[in-house]
């Protein structure tokens, strides 16, 4: 009880540490913006680190404590296969390398944490203490990952749902008279989704100097989608031999149709051996209750 308590009140604490900070951090953003319109000048280093909130200043030599020994401690390579997924994902806000490697070492250590509470709640049953320890470890530990991965596939379906249609409407807008660059920008503004901000990133890098063919591959580096990087090398093998860009748009608009549709076929065919796991476990047993109990008791009810 007396743990609870403790348990409780360190609870309490943070949130109401977390309020005040951020409550704190608004203020000092108001602050910040009125005297960049006033035209303000820091002179003093000191005034400078003033206007940081409460909350940064108190976390910051924290957060640098632990980017440093999660840089320490984490495997070579590791932090660029991070960096790569955050890239697939769509590089969404709030997710960086280092608080990603922050939040694995912190799920690391957490077990720690886990082990204790176990001990005190649970200590008369250690089996059930042990399973807990490890399912609770497991997420704090494996969550971020899966959570990431979980973007990436749900980024990769949204960008393979969106291409057929793009696809059309690049036809349609190239068989019109419009350039590749010019198609593809009305067609972003048009159909909205992760595969337009890639594809205005990829004009905005052809724009900078950038060849097509290395906005392109750049593209199929960010997405890794199989039916856009089919588009991508045929659009690469166009550019390469001449081929009239409009024929191979029209072409690959037909093809990933087809697959498209070939893979509803092929997830239709999958449903009903999905559908056996819960028809043997739920449904059936259900059904031979309530057809086979009556007849059960009556047999029993005569002998």
């Amino acid at each position: 009880m007396i743990a609870l308590i403790v348990v409780l009140a360190v609870a309490a604490v943070s949130c109401g540490a977390w309020a005040a900070s951020t409550t704190l951090e608004s203020r000092s953003g108001t602050r910040r913006s009125l005297r960049a319109m006033d035209d303000y000048q820091v002179a003093d280093v000191r005034e400078q680190e003033m206007l940081e909130s409460i909350g940064a200043r108190i976390l910051a030599p924290f957060t640098r404590g632990l980017v440093d020994l999660t840089r320490r401690v984490t495997p070579v390579g590791y932090s660029e296969n991070v960096k790569r997924k955050i890239v697939l994902a769509g590089n969404p806000p709030g997710y960086e390398v280092d608080r990603f490697m922050i939040l694995k070492v912190l799920g690391f250590a957490s077990g720690l944490v886990w082990i204790a509470l176990a001990a005190t709640f649970f200590s008369g049953n250690r089996l059930f203490a042990i399973l807990l320890v490890l399912f609770a470890w497991g997420v704090c530990f494996f969550g971020p990952d899966v959570i990431l991965d979980g973007r990436i596939a749900r980024r990769r379906d949204e960008i393979e749902r969106r291409l057929p249609d793009t696809l059309d409407l690049l036809v349609i807008s190239v068989e019109a008279g419009l350039g590749f660059e010019q198609a593809l920008e009305r067609t972003a503004a048009a159909v909205p989704g992760p595969l337009s901000e890639e594809s205005r990133r990829m004009l905005q890098e052809t724009r900078m100097g950038a060849s097509r063919a290395d906005a392109l591959r750049a593209l199929d580096e960010r997405t890794q989608v199989d039916d856009l990087g089919t588009f991508i090398l045929a659009m690469l093998q166009a550019d390469a031999f001449g081929v009239s860009i409009s024929r191979i748009l029209r072409s690959q608009a037909d093809e990933i149709r087809i697959r498209r549709r070939q893979a509803a076929q092929e997830k239709s065919q999958k449903a009903p051996i999905k559908m056996l796991f819960p028809l043997a476990v739920c449904i059936f047993p259900a059904v031979f209750v309530v057809v086979l109990l009556p007849a059960v008791l009556q047999i029993f009810k005569v002998f």
